[in-house]
Protein backbone atom coordinates (compact mmCIF):
# COMPACT_ATOMS: atom_id res chain seq x y z
CA UNK A 1 0.00 0.00 0.00
CA UNK A 2 1.33 3.24 -0.48
CA UNK A 3 1.17 6.32 2.34
CA UNK A 4 -1.66 7.57 0.68
CA UNK A 5 -3.30 4.46 0.60
CA UNK A 6 -2.53 3.75 4.23
CA UNK A 7 -3.61 7.35 5.32
CA UNK A 8 -6.98 6.76 3.93
CA UNK A 9 -7.62 3.36 4.95
CA UNK A 10 -6.66 4.14 8.87
CA UNK A 11 -6.28 7.87 9.44
CA UNK A 12 -10.08 9.73 10.66
CA UNK A 13 -8.09 13.35 11.35
CA UNK A 14 -10.77 15.88 11.60
CA UNK A 15 -9.30 18.46 8.97
CA UNK A 16 -12.45 20.37 8.72
CA UNK A 17 -12.57 23.33 10.32
CA UNK A 18 -15.83 24.06 10.83
CA UNK A 19 -16.18 27.52 12.30
CA UNK A 20 -13.79 29.05 9.35
CA UNK A 21 -15.99 27.35 6.93
CA UNK A 22 -19.32 28.18 8.12
CA UNK A 23 -17.46 32.00 8.98
CA UNK A 24 -16.73 31.94 5.17
CA UNK A 25 -20.14 31.46 4.28
CA UNK A 26 -21.78 33.93 6.35
CA UNK A 27 -19.72 36.44 4.53
CA UNK A 28 -21.10 35.54 1.45
CA UNK A 29 -24.43 33.80 1.67
CA UNK A 30 -27.53 35.42 3.88
CA UNK A 31 -28.98 34.26 6.80
CA UNK A 32 -31.87 32.61 5.60
CA UNK A 33 -30.20 30.35 3.26
CA UNK A 34 -27.59 29.19 6.31
CA UNK A 35 -30.56 28.35 8.26
CA UNK A 36 -32.54 26.34 6.02
CA UNK A 37 -29.65 24.50 4.41
CA UNK A 38 -28.50 20.80 5.80
CA UNK A 39 -24.84 21.88 5.50
CA UNK A 40 -23.58 18.56 6.95
CA UNK A 41 -24.97 16.87 4.15
CA UNK A 42 -22.52 18.43 1.76
CA UNK A 43 -19.09 18.09 3.42
CA UNK A 44 -17.35 15.52 5.01
CA UNK A 45 -15.45 16.59 8.36
CA UNK A 46 -12.45 14.59 7.02
CA UNK A 47 -9.80 14.84 3.74
CA UNK A 48 -8.67 12.44 1.02
CA UNK A 49 -5.56 11.83 0.71
CA UNK A 50 -3.73 11.42 -2.77
CA UNK A 51 -0.60 11.31 -4.24
CA UNK A 52 0.84 13.75 -6.59
CA UNK A 53 1.32 11.23 -9.28
CA UNK A 54 -2.21 9.61 -9.47
CA UNK A 55 -3.52 13.36 -9.70
CA UNK A 56 -1.06 14.23 -12.85
CA UNK A 57 -2.28 10.86 -14.36
CA UNK A 58 -5.62 12.34 -14.22
CA UNK A 59 -4.63 15.15 -15.53
CA UNK A 60 -3.16 13.40 -18.49
CA UNK A 61 -5.84 11.06 -19.10
CA UNK A 62 -8.32 14.59 -19.79
CA UNK A 63 -5.41 15.68 -21.85
CA UNK A 64 -5.18 12.96 -23.93
CA UNK A 65 -9.44 12.89 -24.12
CA UNK A 66 -9.39 16.58 -24.86
CA UNK A 67 -7.13 15.81 -27.37
CA UNK A 68 -9.07 12.90 -29.15
CA UNK A 69 -11.88 15.40 -29.28
CA UNK A 70 -9.86 17.95 -31.73
CA UNK A 71 -9.85 15.33 -34.02
CA UNK A 72 -12.19 15.76 -37.63
CA UNK A 73 -13.17 11.53 -37.25
CA UNK A 74 -13.07 11.79 -33.73
CA UNK A 75 -16.01 14.69 -34.48
CA UNK A 76 -17.55 13.25 -36.92
CA UNK A 77 -17.91 10.06 -35.20
CA UNK A 78 -19.53 11.71 -32.03
CA UNK A 79 -21.64 14.16 -33.93
CA UNK A 80 -23.26 10.92 -35.81
CA UNK A 81 -25.49 10.47 -32.34
CA UNK A 82 -25.73 14.55 -31.17
CA UNK A 83 -29.32 15.65 -31.30
CA UNK A 84 -29.00 18.86 -33.99
CA UNK A 85 -28.55 21.62 -31.72
CA UNK A 86 -25.48 20.10 -30.92
CA UNK A 87 -24.08 20.50 -34.62
CA UNK A 88 -23.68 24.26 -33.72
CA UNK A 89 -20.33 25.45 -32.49
CA UNK A 90 -19.43 29.10 -31.11
CA UNK A 91 -15.86 28.35 -30.04
CA UNK A 92 -17.38 27.70 -26.13
CA UNK A 93 -14.82 25.05 -24.44
CA UNK A 94 -17.64 25.29 -21.75
CA UNK A 95 -17.45 26.10 -18.08
CA UNK A 96 -16.86 23.66 -15.57
CA UNK A 97 -15.68 20.81 -17.52
CA UNK A 98 -15.96 17.82 -14.53
CA UNK A 99 -13.97 14.76 -14.91
CA UNK A 100 -14.97 12.13 -12.18
CA UNK A 101 -12.55 9.20 -11.26
CA UNK A 102 -12.09 5.99 -9.51
CA UNK A 103 -8.55 5.46 -7.95
CA UNK A 104 -7.83 1.67 -8.76
CA UNK A 105 -4.60 -0.39 -7.60
CA UNK A 106 -3.98 0.07 -11.78
CA UNK A 107 -4.41 3.71 -11.72
CA UNK A 108 -7.23 6.06 -11.77
CA UNK A 109 -10.19 5.03 -14.08
CA UNK A 110 -12.10 8.09 -15.87
CA UNK A 111 -15.95 6.76 -15.35
CA UNK A 112 -17.43 9.82 -16.40
CA UNK A 113 -17.14 13.34 -17.60
CA UNK A 114 -19.73 16.42 -16.97
CA UNK A 115 -20.45 19.73 -18.48
CA UNK A 116 -21.96 22.24 -15.96
CA UNK A 117 -20.58 19.91 -13.10
CA UNK A 118 -21.79 20.77 -9.74
CA UNK A 119 -20.34 21.45 -6.08
CA UNK A 120 -16.99 23.13 -7.33
CA UNK A 121 -18.29 26.99 -5.50
CA UNK A 122 -18.56 24.63 -2.32
CA UNK A 123 -15.28 23.13 -2.57
CA UNK A 124 -13.68 26.15 -2.92
CA UNK A 125 -15.22 27.29 0.49
CA UNK A 126 -14.10 23.54 1.59
CA UNK A 127 -10.95 23.44 0.60
CA UNK A 128 -10.31 26.88 2.39
CA UNK A 129 -11.23 25.63 5.58
CA UNK A 130 -8.60 22.47 5.88
CA UNK A 131 -6.05 22.22 9.03
CA UNK A 132 -2.72 20.71 8.53
CA UNK A 133 -3.01 17.11 9.22
CA UNK A 134 -0.29 14.15 8.66
CA UNK A 135 2.59 15.68 7.72
CA UNK A 136 3.36 16.44 4.33
CA UNK A 137 0.23 16.37 2.90
CA UNK A 138 -1.83 19.31 2.69
CA UNK A 139 -4.64 21.20 0.72
CA UNK A 140 -3.61 23.02 -2.67
CA UNK A 141 -3.35 26.43 -3.58
CA UNK A 142 -6.60 26.05 -5.44
CA UNK A 143 -9.03 28.13 -2.84
CA UNK A 144 -6.79 30.87 -3.22
CA UNK A 145 -6.64 30.84 -7.14
CA UNK A 146 -10.09 29.67 -7.60
CA UNK A 147 -12.02 33.10 -8.20
CA UNK A 148 -9.94 34.55 -10.57
CA UNK A 149 -9.67 31.79 -12.36
CA UNK A 150 -13.52 31.33 -12.50
CA UNK A 151 -13.74 34.94 -13.46
CA UNK A 152 -11.36 34.67 -16.61
CA UNK A 153 -12.78 31.35 -17.63
CA UNK A 154 -16.15 32.93 -18.38
CA UNK A 155 -14.39 35.92 -19.91
CA UNK A 156 -12.79 33.44 -21.99
CA UNK A 157 -15.96 31.61 -22.74
CA UNK A 158 -17.27 35.09 -23.73
CA UNK A 159 -14.10 36.14 -25.75
CA UNK A 160 -14.69 32.82 -27.83
CA UNK A 161 -18.19 34.19 -29.22
CA UNK A 162 -17.95 37.77 -28.77
CA UNK A 163 -14.34 38.65 -29.38
CA UNK A 164 -13.58 40.85 -27.01
CA UNK A 165 -14.57 43.07 -23.50
CA UNK A 166 -16.59 40.87 -21.12
CA UNK A 167 -20.30 40.50 -20.30
CA UNK A 168 -22.48 43.04 -18.83
CA UNK A 169 -25.14 40.68 -17.04
CA UNK A 170 -25.15 36.55 -16.58
CA UNK A 171 -28.01 34.69 -15.84
CA UNK A 172 -26.91 31.56 -13.71
CA UNK A 173 -30.14 29.28 -15.25
CA UNK A 174 -31.75 25.85 -14.01
CA UNK A 175 -35.12 24.60 -13.70
CA UNK A 176 -36.64 25.88 -10.57
CA UNK A 177 -33.71 27.28 -9.06
CA UNK A 178 -34.30 27.94 -5.37
CA UNK A 179 -35.61 24.20 -5.29
CA UNK A 180 -32.21 22.81 -6.59
CA UNK A 181 -30.39 20.81 -3.91
CA UNK A 182 -27.26 22.99 -5.01
CA UNK A 183 -28.87 26.28 -5.09
CA UNK A 184 -26.45 27.83 -2.27
CA UNK A 185 -23.34 27.32 -4.77
CA UNK A 186 -25.68 29.56 -7.47
CA UNK A 187 -25.67 32.15 -4.67
CA UNK A 188 -22.11 31.74 -4.44
CA UNK A 189 -21.18 32.16 -8.01
CA UNK A 190 -23.57 34.97 -8.40
CA UNK A 191 -21.69 37.24 -5.55
CA UNK A 192 -18.53 36.02 -7.08
CA UNK A 193 -19.39 37.69 -10.31
CA UNK A 194 -21.03 40.65 -8.84
CA UNK A 195 -17.89 41.40 -6.97
CA UNK A 196 -16.40 41.57 -9.94
CA UNK A 197 -18.81 43.87 -11.59
CA UNK A 198 -20.65 41.94 -13.46
CA UNK A 199 -24.50 41.97 -13.10
CA UNK A 200 -25.56 38.57 -12.41
CA UNK A 201 -29.18 37.52 -11.87
CA UNK A 202 -31.23 33.12 -11.00
CA UNK A 203 -33.50 32.70 -13.35
CA UNK A 204 -35.55 29.59 -14.57
CA UNK A 205 -35.79 29.37 -18.21
CA UNK A 206 -39.73 30.63 -17.43
CA UNK A 207 -38.15 33.63 -16.28
CA UNK A 208 -36.33 34.09 -19.81
CA UNK A 209 -37.81 35.51 -23.27
CA UNK A 210 -36.09 35.43 -26.76
CA UNK A 211 -36.42 38.67 -28.67
CA UNK A 212 -35.01 40.63 -30.99
CA UNK A 213 -32.19 38.26 -31.54
CA UNK A 214 -31.52 38.76 -27.42
CA UNK A 215 -32.49 36.97 -24.42
CA UNK A 216 -34.37 39.26 -21.97
CA UNK A 217 -35.39 39.10 -18.54
CA UNK A 218 -37.63 41.25 -18.46
CA UNK A 219 -36.78 44.69 -19.72
CA UNK A 220 -32.64 43.09 -19.40
CA UNK A 221 -30.87 41.74 -21.49
CA UNK A 222 -28.77 38.55 -20.86
CA UNK A 223 -25.73 38.76 -22.43
CA UNK A 224 -24.27 35.42 -20.83
CA UNK A 225 -25.79 32.15 -19.62
CA UNK A 226 -24.49 29.77 -16.87
CA UNK A 227 -26.11 26.82 -18.16
CA UNK A 228 -27.04 24.66 -15.17
CA UNK A 229 -30.01 22.50 -16.84
CA UNK A 230 -29.81 19.02 -17.26
CA UNK A 231 -31.57 19.05 -21.07
CA UNK A 232 -28.00 19.34 -22.34
CA UNK A 233 -29.70 19.08 -26.14
CA UNK A 234 -32.43 22.02 -24.98
CA UNK A 235 -34.76 20.31 -26.86
CA UNK A 236 -37.68 20.89 -24.12
CA UNK A 237 -40.31 22.82 -25.25
CA UNK A 238 -39.89 24.52 -22.17
CA UNK A 239 -36.04 25.75 -23.02
CA UNK A 240 -36.95 27.24 -26.44
CA UNK A 241 -36.06 30.88 -25.12
CA UNK A 242 -32.58 29.29 -24.47
CA UNK A 243 -32.45 26.87 -27.53
CA UNK A 244 -33.33 29.82 -29.95
CA UNK A 245 -30.60 31.98 -28.04
CA UNK A 246 -28.03 28.74 -28.60
CA UNK A 247 -29.53 28.21 -32.68
CA UNK A 248 -28.87 32.20 -33.87
CA UNK A 249 -25.69 32.96 -31.17
CA UNK A 250 -28.29 35.54 -29.45
CA UNK A 251 -26.46 34.79 -26.25
CA UNK A 252 -23.32 33.46 -25.19
CA UNK A 253 -24.39 30.13 -23.79
CA UNK A 254 -22.16 27.78 -21.51
CA UNK A 255 -21.79 25.06 -21.51
CA UNK A 256 -23.88 23.95 -24.37
CA UNK A 257 -25.54 21.16 -26.43
CA UNK A 258 -22.07 21.18 -28.54
CA UNK A 259 -19.51 20.83 -25.58
CA UNK A 260 -22.10 18.02 -23.82
CA UNK A 261 -21.97 16.18 -27.44
CA UNK A 262 -17.97 16.57 -27.73
CA UNK A 263 -16.98 15.73 -24.28
CA UNK A 264 -19.46 14.22 -22.03
CA UNK A 265 -22.12 12.06 -24.14
CA UNK A 266 -21.95 8.44 -22.74
CA UNK A 267 -21.89 7.04 -25.91
CA UNK A 268 -18.41 8.70 -26.70
CA UNK A 269 -16.80 6.05 -24.01
CA UNK A 270 -17.14 3.35 -26.55
CA UNK A 271 -14.13 4.70 -28.76
CA UNK A 272 -12.56 6.21 -26.35
CA UNK A 273 -10.74 3.34 -25.40
CA UNK A 274 -10.69 2.24 -28.97
CA UNK A 275 -6.82 2.79 -29.31
CA UNK A 276 -6.91 1.39 -33.15
CA UNK A 277 -9.25 3.50 -33.96
CA UNK A 278 -8.01 6.70 -32.16
CA UNK A 279 -4.78 5.85 -33.37
CA UNK A 280 -6.03 5.24 -36.64
CA UNK A 281 -7.51 8.72 -36.65
CA UNK A 282 -4.40 10.67 -35.66
CA UNK A 283 -4.11 10.61 -32.08
CA UNK A 284 -0.33 10.10 -30.83
CA UNK A 285 -0.03 6.69 -29.57
CA UNK A 286 0.96 8.28 -25.79
CA UNK A 287 -2.78 9.47 -25.81
CA UNK A 288 -4.22 6.14 -27.29
CA UNK A 289 -2.84 4.01 -24.53
CA UNK A 290 -3.48 6.68 -21.63
CA UNK A 291 -7.01 6.78 -22.79
CA UNK A 292 -6.76 2.91 -23.44
CA UNK A 293 -5.95 2.01 -20.00
CA UNK A 294 -7.43 5.02 -18.68
CA UNK A 295 -10.88 4.74 -20.05
CA UNK A 296 -13.23 1.75 -18.77
CA UNK A 297 -14.60 -0.74 -22.29
CA UNK A 298 -18.08 0.65 -22.84
CA UNK A 299 -20.57 -0.41 -25.30
CA UNK A 300 -23.99 0.42 -26.61
CA UNK A 301 -26.62 -2.29 -25.28
CA UNK A 302 -28.23 -3.78 -28.00
CA UNK A 303 -30.33 -6.96 -28.58
CA UNK A 304 -27.20 -8.54 -30.36
CA UNK A 305 -25.55 -8.60 -27.11
CA UNK A 306 -28.20 -8.93 -24.78
CA UNK A 307 -27.28 -12.49 -23.80
CA UNK A 308 -23.39 -11.61 -23.35
CA UNK A 309 -24.54 -8.80 -21.08
CA UNK A 310 -26.80 -10.49 -19.01
CA UNK A 311 -24.16 -13.80 -18.32
CA UNK A 312 -21.57 -10.95 -18.10
CA UNK A 313 -23.58 -8.73 -15.82
CA UNK A 314 -21.33 -8.44 -12.65
CA UNK A 315 -18.65 -6.89 -14.75
CA UNK A 316 -20.76 -4.17 -15.83
CA UNK A 317 -22.47 -1.05 -14.87
CA UNK A 318 -25.35 0.27 -17.18
CA UNK A 319 -26.10 4.01 -17.77
CA UNK A 320 -28.46 5.46 -19.47
CA UNK A 321 -27.24 7.08 -22.54
CA UNK A 322 -29.47 10.61 -21.59
CA UNK A 323 -28.87 9.65 -17.49
CA UNK A 324 -27.42 12.67 -15.25
CA UNK A 325 -27.18 12.34 -11.04
CA UNK A 326 -27.05 8.92 -11.26
CA UNK A 327 -30.19 8.17 -12.18
CA UNK A 328 -31.38 5.10 -13.78
CA UNK A 329 -27.86 3.58 -13.29
CA UNK A 330 -27.63 -0.01 -12.17
CA UNK A 331 -24.45 -1.93 -10.81
CA UNK A 332 -24.74 -5.22 -12.94
CA UNK A 333 -24.32 -7.58 -9.99
CA UNK A 334 -27.83 -5.79 -8.26
CA UNK A 335 -29.93 -6.50 -11.80
CA UNK A 336 -32.85 -7.94 -11.64
CA UNK A 337 -34.34 -9.56 -14.93
CA UNK A 338 -37.21 -7.04 -15.22
CA UNK A 339 -34.39 -4.09 -14.47
CA UNK A 340 -32.58 -5.41 -18.00
CA UNK A 341 -35.58 -5.65 -19.52
CA UNK A 342 -36.51 -1.91 -19.42
CA UNK A 343 -32.45 -1.31 -19.77
CA UNK A 344 -32.74 -2.96 -23.03
CA UNK A 345 -36.17 -1.13 -23.99
CA UNK A 346 -34.30 2.03 -23.88
CA UNK A 347 -30.93 3.69 -24.65
CA UNK A 348 -28.43 2.71 -22.61
CA UNK A 349 -24.25 2.05 -22.54
CA UNK A 350 -22.20 -0.79 -20.37
CA UNK A 351 -19.24 0.22 -18.75
CA UNK A 352 -16.84 -2.39 -17.43
CA UNK A 353 -16.91 -1.73 -13.82
CA UNK A 354 -14.02 -0.13 -12.25
CA UNK A 355 -14.43 -0.19 -8.20
CA UNK A 356 -13.85 3.07 -6.19
CA UNK A 357 -11.18 3.31 -3.78
CA UNK A 358 -12.12 3.72 -0.29
CA UNK A 359 -11.60 6.05 3.36
CA UNK A 360 -12.43 5.19 6.55
CA UNK A 361 -14.29 8.10 8.21
CA UNK A 362 -15.29 8.13 12.50
CA UNK A 363 -19.22 8.44 12.59
CA UNK A 364 -20.63 8.71 15.95
CA UNK A 365 -17.28 6.88 17.56
CA UNK A 366 -17.72 3.90 15.33
CA UNK A 367 -14.99 3.69 12.42
CA UNK A 368 -16.68 3.00 8.85
CA UNK A 369 -15.61 2.73 5.24
CA UNK A 370 -16.88 5.11 2.40
CA UNK A 371 -16.29 5.02 -1.86
CA UNK A 372 -14.54 8.08 -2.90
CA UNK A 373 -15.15 9.71 -6.25
CA UNK A 374 -12.20 12.06 -7.45
CA UNK A 375 -13.71 14.93 -9.77
CA UNK A 376 -11.44 17.76 -11.58
CA UNK A 377 -13.23 20.58 -12.15
CA UNK A 378 -10.95 21.69 -15.74
CA UNK A 379 -11.19 24.53 -18.09
CA UNK A 380 -9.57 23.94 -21.27
CA UNK A 381 -7.02 21.33 -20.18
CA UNK A 382 -6.22 23.74 -16.94
CA UNK A 383 -7.03 22.45 -13.57
CA UNK A 384 -9.31 24.34 -11.68
CA UNK A 385 -9.82 22.69 -8.65
CA UNK A 386 -10.07 19.31 -7.44
CA UNK A 387 -12.04 17.37 -4.63
CA UNK A 388 -13.67 14.18 -3.68
CA UNK A 389 -16.91 12.56 -2.86
CA UNK A 390 -17.37 10.66 0.02
CA UNK A 391 -20.62 7.98 -0.13
CA UNK A 392 -21.91 4.52 1.00
CA UNK A 393 -24.07 2.28 -2.35
CA UNK A 394 -23.98 1.73 -5.93
CA UNK A 395 -23.36 5.72 -6.98
CA UNK A 396 -22.38 8.93 -5.52
CA UNK A 397 -25.03 10.85 -3.06
CA UNK A 398 -25.40 13.20 -0.23
CA UNK A 399 -27.66 10.70 2.28
CA UNK A 400 -24.36 9.29 3.51
CA UNK A 401 -24.23 10.07 7.29
CA UNK A 402 -20.30 11.57 7.24
CA UNK A 403 -20.23 11.29 3.47
CA UNK A 404 -19.98 14.56 1.19
CA UNK A 405 -17.79 16.53 -0.41
CA UNK A 406 -14.19 16.05 0.64
CA UNK A 407 -11.00 18.28 -0.06
CA UNK A 408 -8.11 16.82 -1.68
CA UNK A 409 -4.58 16.58 -0.06
CA UNK A 410 -1.20 16.24 -1.71
CA UNK A 411 1.97 15.13 -1.32
CA UNK A 412 3.96 16.99 -3.47
CA UNK A 413 7.51 15.32 -2.74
Amino acid sequence: MTDAEKLNQHCVCVTLDQKALMRNLAEQLDDEILSSTAWHQFFSNVAVFVPDRELEQMLSIVHALESAATLPDYRRRVMSWAPQTAHIEHGQAGAFMGYDFHLSEEGPRLIEVNTNAGGAFLNAALAAAQLQCCNEYSPEAWAKNFNTAVIAQFESEWRAQRNSGRPARIAIVDDHPTEQYLYPEFRLAQRLFRNNGIDTVILSPSDIAYRSGALYNGAKRIDLVYNRVVDFSLEAPEHAALRSAWLDGGAVITPNPYTHALLADKRNFTILSDYPTLVGWGLSHESAELLHNGVPRTVRVTKNNEETLWQERRQWFFKPVAGYGSRGVYRGSKLTKSTFKTILENDYVAQAYAPPSERQILVDGTREMLKVDVRLYSYRGSLLLAAARLYRGQTTNFRTPGGGFAPILLNRH
